[in-house]
């Protein structure tokens, strides 16, 4: 499974998106109403858990949800680091 089948996942299970369609460009922040601030959060921890990887409140930027394919691209990353 790829970072990005893997963030869809993530991003599906802790929205509770059910069956939404998800690619690489589909826009996240301001698209989907399920992810509020607090949504960020609870995202953000769903991600550290599953990958093993700590976000800095500092490294948080609205370009990183903008797609799911940049939230993607952020924790790969933050993998590589």
């Amino acid at each position: 499974m790829t970072h990005l089948e893997q963030v869809k996942a993530i991003l599906s299970s802790t929205l509770g998106l059910g069956a939404l369609r998800l690619d690489e460009d589909t826009a996240l922040l301001g698209n989907l109403p399920e992810l509020d601030s607090m949504a960020v959060i609870s995202l953000i921890n769903a991600i550290e858990q599953h990958f093993g990887i700590d976000v800095d409140d500092d490294e948080i930027s609205a370009r990183h949800f903008a797609t799911l394919g940049s939230l993607a691209s952020f924790v790969e990353l933050k993998l590589a680091q």
